[in-house]
């Protein structure tokens, strides 16, 4: 079997934990974030970028892919891994989320969900043992089931049938699977409601996944919503498989997380805000564009190792956003991304050292987190629904 998972330690104040990821394309340490690469690459960045920062592990989505190039073009070039340069674990999402996300574009029966391709209008037809199919054959290292992702807000009711269809697609997606070739994790849904995260975890646990994921979360809820989820969740998970928490990567929540025992994350923030000129630094994120970056010989963050702020100053940075130069894009994304792999790094070595809960207090008492009303503006203008296509 290609996949394993172990435990190394654990902290006993916050039940956080550092372990080891084995999947046929290498060992990914955790607690891991996965940078979201949806077409097949991460958005300014090559293979070698990746590995030269520390990139562990690849998220690619198999909806996008299967719109375009197609999964027959890409297992017939080798699969995902050769086809995009990759020589690490590599994990798919079953695409459900982003055809979930477009709403006025699909349409969901107990077989499966009929949609239109947000590129031509084009019409396409996806059941759990499709999505099963379509990741075996771009040959990933964890594949994800097809779930129904109800919106944040939805009535009870509508909740509740999106949970009980998403158990039974699971179901359905595990005796899809062909052999133990890829890794298959479950995943938890429930919205809002406890009862219904209660049931969705118990099932999902109970079920032959090789690790249990947490989706249906980071919608444009409060923080402080999605974090009762997660603790309610989070007892109910298997001690001994990996917990994935869907579409969270902003720092704070990467090290509140952790401290919940959550071992997997993969969000776009990190490179889509990047583009858009805002940048990490221990004290929080900063807008490289403003004009007191204009004459800053310094680099946005005194200290950071990372190849811009070893080569660049913030005033260079600032005039490559003001002129919309293609180096700025680049240079911002390889800053963000390796703020949080450091950021993970340390963690993880807090966690060994038995030191992660004075980590935890000193990192979120420094670090000012964006107001949750320009977070929640940021994501209705084009947050994980569409960066995430």
């Amino acid at each position: 079997m290609s996949h394993s998972f172990r435990v190394i330690k654990a902290c006993p104040q916050t039940g956080g934990r550092a372990g080891e990821l084995v999947t046929a394309h290498g060992i990914a340490p955790t607690p891991v974030f996965v940078p979201v690469g949806s077409q097949a690459t991460i958005k300014t960045l090559d293979p070698a970028d990746l590995k030269s920062l520390g990139v562990s592990m690849v998220l690619g989505n198999t909806y996008h892919l299967y719109l375009r190039p197609g999964i027959e073009v890409i297992k017939s070039l080798g699969g995902l891994h050769r086809f995009m340069g990759w020589p690490g674990p590599l994990l798919t999402d079953s695409g459900g989320y982003q055809i979930f996300s477009l709403a006025p574009l699909r349409e969901v029966n107990e077989d499966g969900v009929r949609f239109r391709s947000h590129i031509d209008g084009s019409e396409h037809f996806l059941t759990p043992e499709r999505a099963i199919q379509w990741q075996e054959e771009l040959g990933t290292d964890i594949m994800m089931t097809l779930d129904e992702c109800p919106a944040y807000g939805e009535e009870y009711a509508q909740v509740e049938k999106a949970t009980r269809r998403t158990h039974r697609w699971a179901e359905r997606c595990l005796r899809a699977r062909r052999g133990r070739g890829p890794a298959l994790y479950g995943i938890v849904q429930g919205g809002t409601s406890p009862e219904l995260r209660r049931e969705s975890a118990d099932l999902i646990s109970s079920l032959d996944f090789e690790g249990i994921a947490i989706g249906g979360l980071s919608l444009g809820e409060p923080k402080g919503v999605m974090w009762a989820v997660v603790r309610e969740t989070v007892p109910h998970l298997p001690q001994a498989k990996p917990r994935y928490l869907m579409g969270v990567g902003s720092p704070e929540d990467l090290v509140e997380g952790i401290g919940m025992g959550i071992d997997i994350f993969d969000s776009a923030l990190p490179t889509r805000v990047a583009r858009n000129g805002a940048l990490f630094t221990s004290r929080g994120r900063c807008n490289i564009r403003n004009a007191r970056f204009r004459e800053q010989a310094e680099p946005v963050e005194p200290g950071c190792t990372c190849y811009t702020c070893r080569t660049f100053s913030a005033a260079y940075l600032h005039h490559l956003f003001r002129c919309e130069e293609l180096l700025a894009y680049r240079l911002a994304t390889i800053h963000n991304l390796h703020f949080i792999l450091r950021l993970m790094e340390k963690a993880r070595g807090a966690l060994l050292e038995g030191t992660f809960l004075d980590f935890q207090q000193r990192f979120l008492s420094s670090y000012e987190p964006t107001e949750e009303g320009v977070r929640l503006e940021q994501r209705q203008k084009g947050g994980r629904p569409r960066e995430a296509l």
